[in-house]
């Protein structure tokens, strides 16, 4: 079956899809955009600094190498604090702001951002009414919700608050909240009524790890535009086997990217890492590659240990089936 995807959006993973691996996904996927990892929005006006740690693309016309959009996501329940951040992000080179409100993670839930906002559609509508009062209206403006928090009984005023509050695109998550990320929990038939009650685009996610179940959610969504997550780092060319039919990666491929990540460098001095950060980073990936790479489970046990990112490095370089 052969189906036109219209926009196929890298997702932002908290944790997972920093800078250097969406300049690697970006290299090899043909993207409309990608977006960060979300940035908390508290008590206060962000630093220019901390959007430049997050989102070092802004140094480039907030696009990666490959020349992916880059949008930056700002997670907060604070309308004026949300507002006035989003327009420094625009003013800084953002392509447009997605306001996370589906993050299901409970230390984000616990302070009463991501998630938590879906038990309230009114407050959705009032931080993305006044982010976009804030950002002009020209402005590439995404909300990204799950279908609810305990249940879907108000799906439909989350997305009607998205829309009436001016948002130019709604990413919806098949899943509520308590779902968290259980793959018999999917709903795309719940976006796809959404999608009929609404004019602006609607961009499916979730649970999207091969074509066929692609064709699937759009064919049950009824939108032809998808956002990657947990699929890409399992497929790292997943977005370029949906849209151009494309084999996924060979095995041998797959090593040379995370050889190519463990070797990154930052490409700012504002920016620095925990000593083990691309140590933990690199095992987190390979615990999702190894759903479809068998190897992966190989090379995840013989590089446990390592902590330093040389140690990485050597590991990755010396890998023996």
């Amino acid at each position: 079956m052969s189906i036109k995807f219209n926009q196929i959006i890298l997702a932002p993973m908290e944790g997972v899809l920093d800078y250097y691996v969406r300049d690697l996904l970006t290299k090899i996927n043909q993207f409309d955009y990608c977006v960060t990892e979300f940035v908390r929005v508290t008590h206060h006006l962000l630093t220019k600094k901390t959007y430049y740690r997050l989102c070092p693309e802004l140094h480039h016309g907030g696009k990666t190498k490959s020349g992916t959009p880059v949008r930056i996501q700002l997670l907060g329940q604070a309308p004026d604090l949300m507002a006035e951040n989003a327009a420094l992000a625009i003013e800084l080179g953002s392509y447009g702001i997605d306001i996370n409100c589906g993050c299901p993670a409970k230390t984000v839930v616990g302070s009463q951002g991501g998630a938590y906002l879906l038990k309230s559609p009114q407050l959705i509508y009032q931080i993305t009414k006044k982010v976009r009062q804030n950002i002009g209206l020209n402005v590439p403006l995404s909300v990204k919700i799950r279908l609810g928090f305990d249940d879907k009984s108000q799906c439909f005023d989350i997305a009607d608050a998205v829309e009436q509050a001016g948002a130019s695109e709604i990413v919806i998550h098949g899943r509520t909240k308590v779902d968290g990320y259980q793959p018999d929990k999917i709903d795309w038939l719940t976006i796809g009524k959404i999608k009929n009650r609404l004019t602006i685009p609607v961009i499916a996610n979730g649970e999207i790890m091969t074509r066929q179940s692609a064709q699937q959610c759009i064919a049950q969504s009824q939108t032809t535009n998808i956002m990657l997550g947990r699929g890409i780092l399992t497929i790292p060319n997943l977005g370029n086997v949906i849209r151009n039919e494309e084999f996924p990666l060979s095995w041998d491929e797959v090593l040379l990217l995370l050889q190519q990540y463990a070797q990154s460098d930052s490409v700012d001095e504002s920016i620095s890492h925990k000593p083990l950060y691309f140590s933990s980073r690199i095992k987190q990936w390979l615990s999702y590659l190894k759903q479809h790479y068998s190897q992966a489970h190989q090379l995840l046990q013989q590089i446990r240990t390592l902590k330093t990112q040389q140690d990485i490095i050597d590991g990755l370089q010396n890998y023996k089936i």
